[in-house]
């Protein structure tokens, strides 16, 4: 039970040395581990370390570890494609979603988040790539959806997630991530202020945060290998 403390110690540290080689401030990127299929128990050790927020993108087995965790006081963000049909329990049990990427789906979350929890964080998922197997809304109709989103009660837009295709190169790695935080700059300038970049995960956290990422996204690096 080492293992999941030491590789969370490991990854903060790198987190800190990226951001101070981007001129930035080491608490203003945030580790989100991503715990999809991985056991109680190492969610706990992470908690005991220290981590707070943790991901999930399949809705029941999320819902299960936030009721079974409820007591630790964790930040629970869904990460995964959502669909229409699985808001509601998304919306009673999540503190983020990551990937809002129609209108519909914000409507219906809005409709549905309990006022006694508070606001539902949520940013808008950008096909960076528009890759035809992604979700995501492409980067011509994020300034539409989120002035709409921005407009929804009980909903906190937050920022914009992305999910680039893979590139070996690290130049290249930054592209898609500029164009994201370049799309979240044209919002600002029109009114639309935003915090959170959600960008970056194990193979490419380093040119996302000098591209302006404030949550990375990283699995198997913190947990080890998922469950089968």
């Amino acid at each position: 039970m080492i293992r999941v403390t030491e590789n969370l110690r490991k990854i903060r540290d790198l987190l800190a040395e990226t951001a101070v080689e981007a001129g930035r401030r080491p608490e203003d990127v945030h580790l989100l581990a991503v715990s999809k299929k991985q056991p109680i128990e190492k969610i706990v050790e992470a908690a005991a370390a220290g981590q707070r927020d943790f991901g999930e993108n399949i809705v029941q087995e999320g819902i299960d570890k936030v009721t079974k965790l409820a007591e630790k006081g964790l930040c629970w963000h869904f990460v995964g494609h959502l669909q229409s049909n699985k808001t509601r329990p998304v919306a009673e049990h999540f503190d983020w979603v990551h990937s809002v990427d129609k209108l519909k789906t914000a409507k219906r979350l809005s409709e549905q988040r309990p006022e006694s929890l508070g606001d539902l964080n949520v940013c808008i998922q950008i096909n960076i790539d528009e890759e035809a197997s992604k979700s995501g809304v492409p980067p011509s109709e994020v300034a539409d959806l989120a002035r709409a989103v921005a407009g929804l009660p009980r909903l906190r837009l937050r920022g914009l997630m992305c999910l680039p295709a893979f590139r070996e190169a690290f130049d290249d790695q930054r592209l898609p991530f500029a164009l994201t935080r370049e799309l979240a700059e044209s919002l600002a300038r029109d009114g639309i202020v935003m915090d959170t970049l959600s960008m970056g995960m194990s193979d490419d956290f380093r040119a996302a945060i000098m591209e302006g990422a404030t949550i990375v996204r990283i699995g198997t690096a913190v947990f080890g290998p998922r469950d089968a």
